[in-house]
């Protein structure tokens, strides 16, 4: 039980940080409380994400609950009050769902189950917020400390300009590479892909170097321009079909012959999907049922669970239009 205490303390501290008021933070202690517990209980393989919502647009946390079974055949059933596996009882599900700004699960038997819950400092009208949704997983290979992938966002009026970085290998020094990525992005002023990737090489030089994509998406316009170096792969996904963004090769900071920009039909239902090579290229949401209809952390957190290489720092970005209110 002494990490179902640390998370509470993780997600109130952190809710704390974001300006939620003190219900709010409460709250969010309550959730962290109840998604570890229910891993605790019934899960295989668990783990929970705490993040901070500032970098996507929006003050808040995200508490990211990921599992590899058993999976739960009829989700539905699970959120009314009294329900239970388990011979408790049976508020969790219902409560975290309650206390949630927003939530939405995802589960398959035999795969597993993720859970997202999001609580705001405070509730803005649709005008407000940011255009685009964003959903991320990032993890360190395991034994490092210090991820050597990073990524970020910025908002426009037509959409938002996503950016994912992998620092050439490992550990301390890929960190550093990325970070100095992530550094150059966030100071640009340019929203092109291409003058960013060039602003991003040369303030790389002098690191070990990283692969780097930045996808510019404009739903209303219904496109997405696409820039890359190395193996960080973009993807825009519908119902219809699957679109791979073309990425050149080369390592931004040493050898990057071509920056060239590529612009690709984007649907309002579509996702955007860019992602470090932590990833294996051979997955597909064909293979979930429902899943791209989701919130785009559930679909993060389904492929960082079942496609993930394991020998490697693993990024997933996901990125959707924003339904309207």
């Amino acid at each position: 039980m002494a990490r179902v205490a640390e998370a509470r303390r993780i997600a109130m501290t952190m809710a704390q940080a974001e300006g939620l008021a003190g219900d709010a933070t409460s709250n969010a202690g309550i959730v962290a409380t109840e998604l570890s517990t229910n891993l605790l209980k019934h899960a295989t393989g668990g783990e929970i994400h705490i993040a901070s919502l500032s970098d996507r647009g929006r003050r808040g946390i995200e508490m990211l609950s990921i599992d590899r079974g058993p999976g739960i055949r009829d989700l539905g059933r699970c959120f009314p009050d009294g329900f239970s596996t388990a011979g408790s009882a049976g508020t969790g599900l219902g409560a975290i769902r309650r206390l949630s700004n927003d939530f939405d699960a995802y589960s398959e038997v035999e795969r597993g189950t993720v859970l997202v819950s999001r609580l705001y400092a405070r509730h803005d009208d649709a005008a407000g917020l940011p255009p685009v949704v964003v959903g991320v997983v990032t993890r360190p290979v395991a034994s490092e400390e210090v991820s050597g992938d990073a990524w970020a966002v910025s908002f426009t009026q037509a959409g938002a300009i996503l950016f994912v970085a992998d620092g050439l290998g490992h550990g301390p020094g890929a960190a550093d590479a990325s970070g100095t990525a992530i550094m150059a992005f966030k100071k640009s002023r340019d929203t092109s892909p291409v003058p960013l990737l060039r602003q991003v090489h040369a303030a790389l030089r002098g690191t070990r170097g990283a692969a780097v994509s930045v996808g510019a998406l404009a739903y209303d316009e219904g496109s997405v321009r696409f820039a890359g170096i190395g193996n960080v792969a973009g993807r825009v996904v519908d119902a219809r079909q699957v679109k791979h963004m073309v990425s050149h090769a080369g390592t931004a900071g040493y050898e990057a012959r071509r920056f060239q920009e590529f612009s690709y039909d984007l649907p309002r239902s579509a996702a955007v999907i860019i992602h470090s090579d932590g990833l294996v290229s051979s997955w597909s949401l064909d293979n979930y049922a429902g899943l791209l209809s989701r919130d785009p952390a559930l679909i993060a957190a389904v492929l960082y669970r079942d496609a993930t290489r394991g020998r490697d720092d693993v990024c997933v970005l996901v990125a959707k239009a924003r339904e309207p209110l």
